[in-house]
């Protein structure tokens, strides 16, 4: 007699050690025992006596239970054993799941963190977090289709970000061939999404560069009352080597090299990403100066410009940004933009554009150049920064007379 969906609720364990059991046709029954009620189903195949699970009630009801039954009917119809076809299933299901983009996105992740800052990972971790994993984390990575990518991409752009739009696609992107790479995906469906966001305008930092304002700056930063003496060495100190904000805060005193007038930022504390070599700055009088000041107020630390709120600290990115904001120079001067600065007015007093942007550290577009470049221009470099050390100081103290470049043999 079929059982009803009444008697499956109501029906109660007998307290029999092995359980209670209910058949329902077919070879199915209910197992009712003091644990709970299971749906089973007996059969036979390649001689052997088998039992199938089929679900526990309630979460399997009497009708889902009876489809399953027929399904596995229809298996053993066709000569197939259908534990073992649940067994591949299962297994199917699993690696799915651990092959999921979000899966092999968090393995890509975790690979290129090694070789990127803690700042740069977090970043990107939370950026996937917020665009990507809610739109594609779920899906298994080598069934993604560009309609999908195209969704996402046209979601953040719409919310304002083209930037961001563009930025996931590209690690989408990567993700997809490490994807290719490790066996779990044939394709990148975000390469089809190349050019479908118009790319934002590049955005230069904002800087000074003509000497009438540049100079009316550098006045500004030796009488500003709006800062530590720490931060108004920081930010001079920033403005004679013009090196990145980065290797300017995590500037170590065992970098510097006074005899030789040098300051050697070995590799590991460059940009990273691009063309990770070591950097040498050649200092000027006027930044030689800046030392023993320093050492007064940070000589007992590694560090030039340490933090006072965590020990083996440095000082915070935007130290020196708010220090121009509160002098007033928003949206004129950056702490980066010291740099275009320094470009700009060393290259009207005639230096080469190869050294300059050596000094810089900008990588070389001609690779075959670039192998030679490392060690090139050092000298003209050394003159050059004797230069802008005189220039500066000259428009600090507002002398109308402009000291002349450095002649090439000096």
């Amino acid at each position: 007699m079929a059982l009803t969906d009444t008697f499956v609720k109501q029906v109660k364990h007998s307290g029999k050690p092995a359980g209670d059991r209910y058949a329902d046709g077919g070879n199915m029954y209910l197992l009712v025992t003091a644990s709970g009620k299971y749906w089973r189903m007996d059969y036979a195949h390649g001689g052997k006596r088998k039992t199938l699970a089929l679900g526990v009630y309630p979460a399997v009801s009497l009708a889902k239970s009876r489809k399953r039954r027929e399904a596995a009917r229809e298996l053993l119809a066709d000569g197939i054993d259908p534990v073992i076809a649940k067994r591949e299933r299962m297994a199917e299901t699993a690696a799915a799941n651990q092959n999921t983009f979000k899966a092999v996105a968090l393995e890509w992740h975790a690979m290129k963190s090694k070789s990127c800052t803690v700042g740069t990972t977090s970043k990107r971790l939370a950026h996937m977090e917020t665009h990507i994993f809610p739109a594609i984390g779920r899906r298994p990575v080598a069934d993604v289709k560009p309609p999908e990518v195209l969704a996402m991409i046209k979601k953040i752009a719409a919310n304002g970000t083209a930037y961001t739009a563009g930025r996931m696609r590209e690690i989408c992107g990567q993700v997809f061939r490490y994807a290719i790479q490790t066996g779990r995906a044939t394709y990148d469906p975000a390469a089809a999404m190349r050019g479908v966001i118009e790319k934002p305008g590049v955005k230069h930092r904002p800087a000074l560069t003509t000497r009438r304002e540049f100079g009316e700056f550098v006045r500004d930063l030796r009488d500003t009352t709006r800062a530590d003496p720490l931060t108004k060495l920081c930010a001079r100190f920033g403005l004679l080597t013009w090196t990145r904000p980065k290797e300017l805060r995590q500037a170590k005193w065992d970098q510097f090299d006074l005899e030789a007038r040098e300051w050697r930022i070995p590799a590991i504390a460059m940009k990273t990403g691009k063309h990770l070599q070591a950097h040498t700055v050649a200092l000027s009088d006027q930044a030689l100066a800046i030392l023993p000041k320093l050492r007064e107020l940070s000589g007992h630390t590694d560090r030039l410009f340490p933090s006072g709120g965590s020990a083996g600290g440095v000082i915070s990115e935007n130290t020196i940004n708010n220090l121009f904001r509160r002098m007033g120079y928003i949206d004129k001067q950056s702490h980066h933009g010291l740099r275009a600065s320094a470009r700009s007015l060393l290259s009207e007093r005639g230096w080469s554009t190869e050294a300059l942007e050596r000094q810089l550290d900008h990588k070389e577009a001609n690779q075959a150049v670039a192998a030679y470049a490392r060690s090139q221009h050092l000298e003209e470099r050394r003159r050059f920064m004797a230069d802008w050390g005189a220039l500066v100081a000259a428009l600090e103290s507002g002398d109308n007379v402009i000291p002349t470049r450095a002649a090439p043999g000096i």
